[in-house]
């Protein structure tokens, strides 16, 4: 997806910048933004999920749980399989990075612990937050999600990254693993 591409208004040679080539969101004034033209709903997905991506620099803290549940249901909320993510953070809790490591099936994805750290490493993660979606909606953590989970916790613990929560999308809605008290 190339970023800030040009359009001319019809009215006026006024200049406009998409936020992305392919999706006609335009910027105007503080935090807001307008559609150039209509957009289909996996435009109006990739915008949303772009301008959260660009909300999270690596100077930001996620000081909110309401701000990483929204941030992760962009992500994660429309697709149609199981997609394991990691959202990499600092010791001080700002985002280093967002990367969907594993793709599955729609009722599940296979998780290797030995990826995993290896991705933390790579990334000089101190924390990590993982996240993944069930498409079917169903917002409970299975037994394989509780299980995978303790596997990371402990793999991870070997290497001092410490895991935060385990977040699971179902359509806009999230389960925390740590507000449940299972991490």
């Amino acid at each position: 997806m190339k970023t800030k591409s040009t359009v001319l208004t019809a009215n006026t040679s006024e200049q406009r910048h998409y936020i992305a080539e392919d999706l006609p969101l335009v910027p105007y004034g503080n935090n807001q933004f307008e559609t150039a033209l209509p957009m289909s709903l996996a435009q109006l997905c990739a915008s949303m999920s772009l301008l959260l991506a660009l909300e999270f620099k690596r100077d930001d803290a996620l000081t909110s749980p309401e701000l990483t549940r929204d941030y992760l249901v962009a992500k994660l909320a429309q697709s149609e399989r199981e997609i394991f993510s990691c959202l990499y953070l600092d010791n001080q809790h700002r985002v280093i990075a967002y990367e969907a490591l594993f793709y599955g099936t729609i009722d599940g994805a296979s998780v290797y612990p030995r990826e995993v750290v290896k991705s933390c490493l790579q990334h000089n993660a101190a924390a990590v937050i993982f996240a993944h979606n069930h498409p079917s909606g169903t917002l409970e953590p299975s037994q394989a999600d509780k299980a995978i989970t303790e596997r990371l916790k402990t793999a991870l613990a070997t290497v001092d990254i410490r895991v935060l929560d385990h977040i699971i999308v179902g359509g806009s809605a999230t389960t925390s693993f740590a507000e449940k008290g299972l991490i």
